[in-house]
């Protein structure tokens, strides 16, 4: 059955991760209770934030905004996974721990973070052996292709919240895998600045549900309770000036 999307107080992988460096790629820990917002919650203090950094960049973090964002791709997790992105293997390892969860494939492009996971041995801590469900392979999401069905394909390969251009490269990753269903990181700020755009000024299911369809991507998590106003909330907390058109209809 799903659930809502894990909350980051919830959260039982945070205390596995430890400060460490391995060639380009960092672990570190921040400084407790940090004001940080959610992806659809308001800011509220955080402790037991760790981030995954390459030089100046911070690729992942356990910041409330991230785990909520992808929470809603681990809480359609079912059967066989596949997830294009390892990050800091949060969305591998939440998924793993979901009984009804078979296997866990992660394909990342970088040996680099590959060899990272390798040191820190996340997965081979899970609590009940779960880690034995995840595999990690070295490829590219655009080129990898499964050799068995795929019920749900988790995508996170983007370092912005919203780039250009997004839901044309999801395609792509779908047309090479097949996935039963759909989640990328993203995915609700997508739906509300193509829903706008399109004229769809309540971001209600029906115009959520119109406008996934017009992706013609077999979307997970628009089923999940509060789907339509946690995305309305994500929108207006992180859509900032990444409207797809800046001549969208003014609303009322």
């Amino acid at each position: 059955m799903l659930t809502t999307a894990p909350e980051i107080h919830a959260d039982p992988i945070a205390c596995l991760y430890r400060p460490m460096r391995l060639g380009a790629w960092e672990l570190r820990r921040w400084p407790d209770d940090i004001p940080l917002r959610g992806y659809w919650s308001p800011a509220r203090p955080v402790s037991g934030v760790v981030s995954l950094d390459k030089g100046s960049d911070t690729w992942m973090s356990l910041m409330p905004v991230e785990i909520e964002s992808l929470g809603i791709g681990v809480a359609c997790a079912e059967g066989h996974v596949v997830i294009f992105g390892l990050g800091m293997g949060w969305s591998a390892a939440a998924s793993a721990l979901r009984p009804g969860v078979a296997s866990v494939i992660v394909v990342e492009r970088d040996a680099g973070l590959i060899a990272l996971h390798e040191a820190l041995g996340l997965f081979g801590r899970l609590p009940g052996g779960a880690g034995e469900k995840v595999r990690i392979v070295h490829g590219n999401a655009f080129e990898w292709r499964p050799d068995g069905p795929v019920d749900l394909l988790l995508a996170d390969i983007w370092l912005p919240l919203v780039s250009a251009g997004r839901v044309d490269e999801v395609r792509r990753m779908q047309a090479k895998v097949g996935a039963g269903r759909v989640h990328f990181w993203g995915q609700e700020l997508e739906l509300a600045r193509h829903a706008v755009t399109a004229g769809r000024l309540r971001l209600d299911d029906a115009e959520i549900a119109a406008t996934a369809a017009e992706f013609g991507l077999p979307l997970a998590g628009l089923e999940l309770p509060a789907y339509a106003p946690r995305l309305r909330a994500a929108a207006g907390q992180w859509m900032n000036d990444h409207w797809l058109s800046e001549l969208r209809p003014a609303a009322g």
